[in-house]
């Protein structure tokens, strides 16, 4: 997966990638990744190898089972992704059994987050035909709700990465050209958001309403009356 291809939604939007699960599919990847489990492991002595090794079988095995979007079934929250089902090779490949249980909760739990942030981007999409200051206000309230949102994922070394790319998609699904998408979300961004540090919510509605105000000529006007049942809505889910 290339820098590009992971910025891109549609590689990753569940609408465009069916998921048929079932009790017989998780049978039959459990055995699959099975196979790939050495008996005898390196451990620390071996810079562990095997562990290594075996990882980048299994996401051979996932990735060409089912495609693009699982692309993140690994992606820790050690290193900046949402998921804590699998750490490393080196803290996640044991036996056969334990390996293909935390493989496949790993995998599942990708693709629920997949499939809750294309809810999130569907409730924080400003209506079509919107007029430039109203889009300006759902633009920086989507902001600050998905930055929080990648920040509740756990995420820690690397978060900034995440909530970029997070961010990229929501405009990309919005209609935006990808490449203007993340120039945009780069210039809103512009470093201030720092591995392993929360930002603090008056940092993270900054760079909203820049966002906002960047890609509309308007500032946002979060507190307006007129949308307080919306913020409601929102601050509540």
């Amino acid at each position: 997966m290339t820098y590009e291809g992971i910025r891109n939604w549609d590689e990753f939007d569940p609408a465009r990638h069916p998921f048929p699960w079932d009790e017989d599919e998780e049978t039959r990847l459990r055995e699959l990744i099975r196979e790939w489990v050495p008996p005898v492991l390196s451990g620390m002595a071996g810079w562990w190898q095997a562990e290594h090794w075996c990882e980048r079988q299994v996401d051979a095995v996932i990735r060409e089972r089912y495609g693009s979007w699982a692309w993140g079934w690994n992606w820790c929250y050690r290193h900046g992704g949402p998921v804590g089902s699998w750490v490393s090779g080196p803290s996640s490949v044991t036996t056969p059994d334990e390996t293909a249980t935390r493989a496949v909760a790993a995998l599942l739990e990708w693709r629920e987050w997949l499939e809750r942030l294309a809810q999130r981007f569907t409730e924080l999409a400003p209506p079509p035909h919107t007029c430039p200051e109203d889009r300006s206000w759902y633009l920086e309230r989507a902001c600050v709700r998905l930055v929080t949102h990648v920040l509740d994922s756990g995420a820690e070394a690397g978060w900034q990465g995440l909530a970029s790319v997070v961010l990229t998609w929501f405009l990309t699904a919005t209609g935006m050209g990808r490449a203007e998408a993340g120039q945009a979300v780069e210039r809103a961004i512009g470093g201030r958001f720092k591995s392993w540090v929360n930002p603090g919510r008056t940092l993270i509605e900054s760079v909203g309403e820049d966002l906002a105000a960047d890609l509309t000529g308007h500032i946002p006007y979060p507190d307006h009356r007129q949308w307080a049942d919306l913020e409601e809505l929102h601050d509540h889910h």
